[in-house]
């Protein structure tokens, strides 16, 4: 019986194939529009994700804030090299310190010039940050000690002052200093804060407080946590000691900030989940509506059929067998809607996240859901026609015109 019913809703679709297009467009929109905007969302999600973790693994930024005075916001001072090495030696939970000075430089190479940032660090700043080297070699811990006027340039610098050419061994200008290229640092683009982490000049960090900065002031303090440690606890030690190097009275405002990037990123990473649930949730209206419109064109379905009903009836079927027939009839519209539906959003997500230069990830749960509603959509919505029509009067449907 259920391979008949099934047969007779096909011939049925068939036969009106314009409206039984126009009944599905509703379901078509509503899955097609939560799938896109679920997958975009995810890939969003992905994309933040994936930014912040460029900035380097576990990682800590303690940087220099302000204060708040009678007369007004002053700036705090930076931090000190003793600073760095208290935070090495005293907080548990640690990997690795990078000390940064940062200067935003004019770089000159033959007639070359390009304004970048000049990061001076030491031999563990690429450790911290995540940095790998395209060609040439890292800064020693002698040449750091010593403040050689050595560098390595980002994939920007390098293409900007040198082009296809091979810059290692060359001798560069930053500002009034000249220094030697002896690496080049592959590149990793934009971080989830849209800074090009590309354009940078890493030098010795005493070659910059020297040479550049002309004082020994460190601007930031860029700290990786061991792979077993927990960022948060590892946080507030590091609170707990700047303000006692800093003689911060229990109380008062904090003149330093520290910036925990896995915190960053879950809050980020929720954000943009919250984003995507709310427009998943708002595309979801159209799945109430397209069903509304299933119910509708079914119920004008049954008045056009009310003679073909009463013959049925009238010959023998049973009333549960019309139920049954006009019941898969909005199934099946609501099945196929939801199939073209996923096919369109899976499509249409693939264009968008191509264009929006985000990753490409597919939920297979919201893919069931969408078809699982769909289907639910065409049972819900199906029932009132279907019913309608199995409790006409044999008779009364003959006599209809």
């Amino acid at each position: 019986m259920i391979r008949n019913t099934l047969v007779m809703a096909l011939r049925e679709i068939r036969r009106n194939t314009l409206r039984s297009f126009l009944t599905m467009l509703g379901i078509v929109i509503g899955v097609g529009a939560v799938i896109a905007l679920v997958t975009i969302g995810k890939g969003a999600t992905a994309r933040v994700t994936a930014d912040i973790g460029k900035l380097g693994d576990k990682l800590l930024i303690v940087s220099p804030g302000g204060m708040r005075r009678s007369s007004g916001f002053s700036a705090a001072q930076g931090f000190t090299r003793e600073d760095a090495a208290a935070i090495k030696n005293e907080v548990t939970g640690i990997e690795r310190v990078a000390p940064t000075v940062n200067r935003s430089a004019l770089v000159v190479w033959g007639n070359r010039n390009w304004s970048s940032s000049v990061t001076g660090s030491t031999s563990e700043y690429l450790d911290v940050r995540a940095y790998t080297l395209e060609s040439g070699r890292r800064l020693t811990e002698a040449e750091v000690s010593a403040g050689q006027p050595l560098c390595l340039l980002g994939a920007s610098v390098k293409k900007e002052l040198f082009g296809g050419s091979d810059p290692l061994g060359a001798t560069i200008r930053v500002e009034k200093v000249s220094c030697e290229v002896v690496g080049v640092l592959a590149a990793k683009g934009q971080s989830g804060m849209g800074q090009d982490q590309d354009d940078i000049v890493l030098m010795p960090l005493r070659t910059v407080q020297r040479r550049l900065a002309g004082s020994n002031d460190i601007s930031s303090i860029y700290v990786s946590a061991q792979s077993k440690s927990s960022t948060a606890r590892v946080k507030n030690q590091l609170e707990s000691l700047m303000r006692q190097r800093r003689r911060i009275t229990p109380g008062a405002e904090d003149n330093f900030m520290v910036r925990d990037m896995q915190e960053i990123a879950e809050a980020m990473t929720s954000a943009t989940g919250t984003l995507t649930a709310l427009l998943g949730a708002i595309a979801a209206v159209s799945l109430l509506v397209g069903g509304i419109g299933i119910m509708n064109i079914m119920l004008v379905n049954v008045t056009e059929r009310t003679r073909e009903i009463g013959i049925r009836l009238a010959i023998g079927a049973l009333a549960r067998e019309v139920l049954l027939q006009f019941l898969v009839e909005a199934v099946v519209l609501s099945t196929f809607g939801g199939v073209i539906g996923i096919t369109l959003g899976l499509l249409g997500s693939y264009a968008a996240t191509r264009s929006l230069a985000v990753p490409f990830v597919i939920v297979p749960n919201i893919l069931f859901v969408a078809f699982g509603f769909s289907a639910l959509i065409g049972i819900l919505f199906g029932y009132l026609p279907a019913h309608k029509a199995a409790r006409l009067n044999p008779i009364e449907a003959l006599r209809h015109e």
